[in-house]
């Protein structure tokens, strides 16, 4: 009787692992008419890409501040480098100036949202007026369509990443993080960075991180050594026929 009563909750767990792996082939449109595949029922962002190339992107969030602003602008085009920034709504209009010199110097802009709160927290509306808003900020200033979006905090969930998508924007997080906000040395926040960069990488750093201008060249230098070629996140990723994977990562769809 023991030995049955074991045979049937084998079989009872065996049925929920079928039917929990069901789940994880759930799809949903994302950016038009390319789809994306979810990890059970968790709707995700692109944390980084499937590339055999070695095609990485370096990402700066903008909420505060700019004084250091001028020194990464500088060390990027010394380094040939087009970089992607996230910025803020209340910053993007505090700083207009700063928006503008970003975007003429060839770099790219993204939204970072326009109060930048907890989004999970928010209902679908306040979450489409929150992007609507900030990328026509964005573009206002800058005449180019805003495609991508960075959720403050890294924070979100099914129905931010859904949104976001049905907008025709694309979610991006990031596979390598400097911490430059926690104000490490320079040779700390490279040394975070060139660790665990690979092809396909998304890199996160902040325009007002206390060290992250003086980390660059040598971020820049090293990476470049390695063979890696800096892109903007909008180069980086698919546009469409994609999946993304359990981890985040964006693949192709004929490589799913």
């Amino acid at each position: 009787m023991r030995f049955i009563t074991f045979r049937l909750k084998y079989l009872v767990l065996a049925a929920a692992l079928v039917a929990f792996a069901a789940v994880g082939m759930l799809t949903a449109n994302a950016a038009g008419a390319e789809t994306v595949y979810f990890a059970g029922a968790r709707s995700l962002p692109i944390y980084c890409v499937d590339r055999d190339d070695n095609k990485i992107a370096i990402s700066f969030d903008c909420a505060w501040g700019v004084e250091y602003t001028d020194q990464i602008l500088t060390h990027l085009k010394e380094g040939g480098v087009r970089a992607t920034f996230f910025a803020v709504q209340f910053w993007t209009e505090k700083y207009p100036e700063y928006v503008k010199k970003i975007s003429d110097a060839g770099h790219e802009f993204g939204t970072h949202s326009k109060t930048h709160s907890y989004m999970s927290k928010q209902g679908e509306a306040d979450i489409r007026a929150e992007l609507q808003s900030s990328s026509e900020a964005l573009t206002k200033i800058t005449g180019k369509e805003v495609t991508l979006f960075r959720p403050p905090y890294g924070d979100y969930d099914n129905l931010l990443i859904d949104t976001c998508n049905n907008m025709g924007i694309y979610p991006i997080q990031w596979d390598v993080d400097s911490l430059d906000w926690k104000d490490l040395s320079a040779a700390d926040i490279a040394s975070r960075i060139v660790e665990r960069v690979k092809s396909g990488s998304i890199i996160l750093c902040h325009n007002n991180g206390l060290h992250t201008a003086e980390a660059l060249p040598i971020v820049i230098d090293t990476l470049r050594s390695k063979g890696f070629e800096f892109v903007p996140i909008g180069e980086l990723i698919y546009r469409e026929n994609y999946t993304v994977d359990p981890t985040g990562k964006q693949i192709p769809r004929g490589d799913a």
